[in-house]
C-alpha cells in the first residue's frame, strides 16, 4: 500500500491500463490539487475523460496540458481525436497541421490529416 501513496500517478496509470476508468477518474480526482501543473497528470485525466465519451472535460485537461508544453504532440493529437468525435473537422484538421510543423513523420497525424482532405 505504501507505493499507492508514494506514487500516485503510477496507481492512476495502472488503473487505466487495467480498464477501471470509472475508479481511475475517482482517483485521478482525489490527487488534482497536488498534481494540478504536472502535464502528465493532466494528460492521463484528459484521456479518462476521452475515453469515457465526456469531451468538454476532455479537452479542459488537455488545454491545460497545453499550457505548460504548447508542442505536446500526443495532446495534441488527441485534442484532433475528441474535435473528430465532435465532427470539428477543420479544428481536428488545423491540429493535425500543428502538429506536423512539429513532428513532419507523426504518421497517426498524417492519416486524420489525409482522411480529412479526402472528404
Amino acid at each position: 500500500m505504501v507505493g499507492l501513496f508514494s506514487r500516485p500517478k503510477r496507481h492512476l496509470k495502472n488503473l487505466v491500463k487495467e480498464g477501471d476508468y470509472k475508479e481511475a477518474l475517482e482517483f485521478g480526482k482525489s490527487l488534482e490539487s497536488k498534481f494540478s501543473k504536472d502535464a502528465d497528470y493532466l494528460f492521463i485525466m484528459g484521456s479518462i475523460y476521452y475515453i469515457l465519451g465526456d469531451s468538454k472535460n476532455s479537452l479542459h485537461y488537455l488545454d491545460n496540458v497545453l499550457e505548460i508544453d504548447k508542442s505536446d504532440t500526443e495532446a495534441l493529437l488527441l485534442k484532433s481525436n475528441v474535435h473528430l468525435y465532435l465532427e470539428e473537422y477543420k479544428t481536428a484538421y488545423d491540429y493535425c497541421k500543428k502538429i506536423l510543423e512539429i513532428d513532419p513523420e507523426n504518421k497517426e497525424a498524417k492519416e486524420i490529416r489525409d482522411k480529412l482532405e479526402e472528404d
